[in-house]
């Protein structure tokens, strides 16, 4: 299919609390490459199988979770339609010039959605000086490490007033919703929201406080991978949520467990194809045990509670 507007969510930065051991799961164990280090301590990092320059961020702080994700659209003239659409939405907008905190990236917009969320855009950022091969390639450079991770694929966000930010998502950066949850009297209570043929880029739960993170999910190839990061979680004495396990949302296989500064991370394989003229798939919220988790058809209480 061809994409309108964002092509995927290219960058996130997160919180951390005890850098060293903290960036050592990601590199180790999650298996991303470090690509650099800021003048003020951050690191920047990417999956084995990601061109662009990097797609997480770490910062050091008192606090895990969120400060913000970036989405990539398709180029400069795109970027400034975008972001005159996400003022007429009625956000307001600053911006982030190119090559200040995010090496590599060139200049961003920025804005707070309904939920709480800092949510950017950008157009151009320079290639990894490691990227996957081009010419006559081979499946991977280096072997990939612990998990495996391929790409960073998605995230769920808690905040207020998701159906604005549903809204948001598919009128101003082009996106559409392949799945729904809602609740007896009708409202929405989730929705799982992508820009390409992936089931979902990120996912929105209502919740009273704003600016709420859930998890960050990175994709592995299949359900072998996500068995094999069972291993690396017990072997790592890693906190686990639920799983291995399967959703009926998204359909994809999948486990959940926190890195070492709290921040819950999901990796996940499989998904079915997303098409922006299928039906909409609607789950009522007496059903939604059943569909994040097919096989128990039960929800942990952690599962729905616990966010940064």
């Amino acid at each position: 299919m061809g994409f309108k507007g964002t092509l995927r969510p290219g960058l996130v930065q997160l919180r951390v609390l005890d850098f060293d051991k903290t960036l050592d799961f990601y590199k180790n164990v999650l298996g991303l490459d470090e690509v650099c280090r800021t003048s003020d301590g951050r690191v920047c990092l990417k999956a084995y199988d990601e061109f662009d320059h990097h797609s997480l961020t770490l910062r050091l702080a008192d606090t895990a979770g969120l400060d913000y994700v970036a989405f990539k659209v398709g180029c400069p003239d795109e970027l400034e339609k975008m972001k005159e659409a996400v003022q007429a939405f009625g956000y307001a907008v600053d911006t982030v010039q190119a090559e200040t905190d995010q090496p590599g990236f060139g200049k961003r917009y920025g804005f707070t959605i309904s939920t709480g969320h800092r949510f950017e855009i950008y157009s151009d950022v320079k290639l990894s000086e490691k990227t996957p091969m081009i010419q006559n390639p081979d499946i991977w450079t280096e072997p990939p490490r612990g998990m495996k991770a391929q790409r960073l694929d998605h995230f769920l966000l808690y905040g207020p007033n998701i159906a604005e930010a549903e809204r948001f998502c598919q009128e101003v950066l082009g996106m559409f919703v392949p799945e729904v949850c809602n609740t007896p009297d009708g409202n929405r209570l989730a929705a799982w929201i992508t820009s390409s043929n992936k089931p979902h880029d990120l996912a929105f739960v209502e919740y009273p406080h704003a600016g709420k993170i859930h998890h960050l999910g990175f994709y592995l190839e299949d359900w072998h991978d996500v068995g094999n990061a069972a291993d690396w979680i017990a072997i790592n004495n890693l906190k686990l949520d639920i799983g291995p396990t399967r959703h009926a949302i998204t359909r994809g296989h999948s486990i959940y467990f926190w890195e070492p500064s709290g921040n819950r991370i999901e990796v996940y394989s499989g998904g079915y194809t997303a098409y922006p003229d299928n039906p909409q798939r609607t789950w009522d919220s007496a059903q939604l045990g059943r569909g994040l988790f097919y096989y128990s058809g039960e929800v942990i209480p952690s599962f729905l509670e616990v966010v940064t």
